[in-house]
C-alpha cells in the first residue's frame, strides 16, 4: 500500500526524485554511489568513466571522496573524469578556472592518474574548438561512454552550460552564456563585466548518453527552476526538462529544493491531510 500511495505523492512528477533532510546527506548519499560504483569496477579489472560538475552543489560531494580515499582507502587508480565545462578563454591557473575548482576540490587529494583528467581547454584558438569538441565527444565514446554523470542546475534551467534553445541531440561544443547564468557568476569574477560570454560545454545529448545520471540540487534558490525541471512540460526554455526523456536519471534534492514541489507545496492535492487550524 506504501508503494501505491508513493506513486500517488509523486504523480505531478515526471522523473525519479530523492529527498533528503539536508544538503550533507544527499552528499553522502551521492558519494556513496560514486564510491560503490569505483569498487564494482575496480573488481571486475575495469575503468570507472565519471562525468563531473563544477560549482557549489557538488563540493559536498568531492570532500567525501576526498574522506573516503584518504581514511577508507578508495582508490581513483581506474578512474577517468570528463568535466561538463569551462568558461572560455580561461587560463587554466586562474582562480575562476574549473581547471582551478577541480584540482583544489579533488583531484589534488585523490590518487587520480593525471593522465585521466579530462576537462575543456579555455586556451585553445577559435579554430581549433570545434576540432577539441568532437575530440571530447570521441575520447567518451571510445571508452564506452560515462558510467555516470553528475550534475547540478542553473536557475535557467542549463545543465552544462547547455543554456535555454540548446536541442536534445547537442554535443561538445562552444556556446554563448545566458545573461542570468553570467549574474549568477559575477561574484566570482568580481563583477559581471569580467564574466566570459562563452563556455564549451558538453551537450545534451552527451550527457544523455550516460549510463547513470544524478542532478543534484540544494537550497529554496533552486526550488523554482527544480519544480519546471521535475514537473513541467518538456522545454528547449528549460534545458534540465529534457531529463524527462531519460530512464536512467534521478534528481537528489534536499528538502529547501523540493519545497515547491507539488507533494511539498501543496500536498492536499496528492494525498489525505489533515487539516489544522
Amino acid at each position: 500500500m506504501a508503494r501505491l500511495n508513493l506513486l500517488e505523492e509523486t504523480r505531478y512528477e515526471k522523473l525519479p526524485v530523492s529527498v533528503y533532510g539536508s544538503q550533507q546527506e544527499a552528499s553522502l548519499a551521492v558519494a556513496a554511489r560514486i564510491a560503490k560504483l569505483i569498487r564494482d569496477k575496480q573488481s571486475r579489472g575495469e575503468k570507472a568513466v565519471l562525468g563531473l560538475a563544477t560549482g557549489v552543489t557538488p563540493i559536498g560531494v568531492y570532500n567525501e571522496l576526498v574522506r573516503l580515499h584518504k581514511e577508507e582507502g578508495l582508490s581513483f587508480q581506474n578512474v577517468i573524469t570528463f568535466n561538463l565545462d569551462e568558461y572560455y578563454p580561461m587560463k587554466p591557473d586562474a582562480a575562476q578556472s574549473y581547471v582551478t575548482f577541480m584540482y583544489e576540490n579533488l583531484f589534488s587529494h585523490v590518487d587520480i592518474d593525471k593522465a585521466n583528467v579530462h576537462i575543456p581547454d579555455g586556451t585553445l584558438d577559435k579554430d581549433d574548438v570545434v576540432a577539441f569538441c568532437l575530440n571530447y565527444e570521441r575520447q567518451i565514446e571510445e571508452l564506452g561512454g560515462l558510467d555516470l554523470q553528475i550534475l547540478g542546475i542553473g536557475r535557467t534551467g542549463h545543465i552544462g552550460f547547455n543554456e535555454p534553445g540548446s536541442a536534445p541531440n547537442s554535443g561538445t561544443r562552444l556556446v554563448t552564456l545566458d545573461d542570468l547564468t553570467r549574474s549568477d557568476a559575477a561574484r566570482d569574477f568580481g563583477g559581471k563585466a569580467n564574466v566570459p560570454t562563452k563556455a564549451i560545454t558538453m551537450g545534451i545529448g552527451t550527457i544523455f548518453k550516460a549510463r547513470e545520471i544524478i542532478l543534484m540540487a540544494w537550497s529554496k534558490k533552486k526550488a523554482p527552476i527544480i519544480k519546471k525541471a521535475v514537473e513541467g512540460e518538456m522545454s528547449g526554455e528549460v534545458p534540465a526538462t529534457y531529463l524527462q526523456l531519460s530512464d536512467h536519471v534521478e534528481f537528489v534534492l534536499d528538502e529547501a529544493a523540493a519545497s515547491e514541489l507539488t507533494r511539498f507545496d501543496t500536498p492536499w492535492l496528492v494525498k489525505d491531510c489533515s487539516w489544522e487550524d
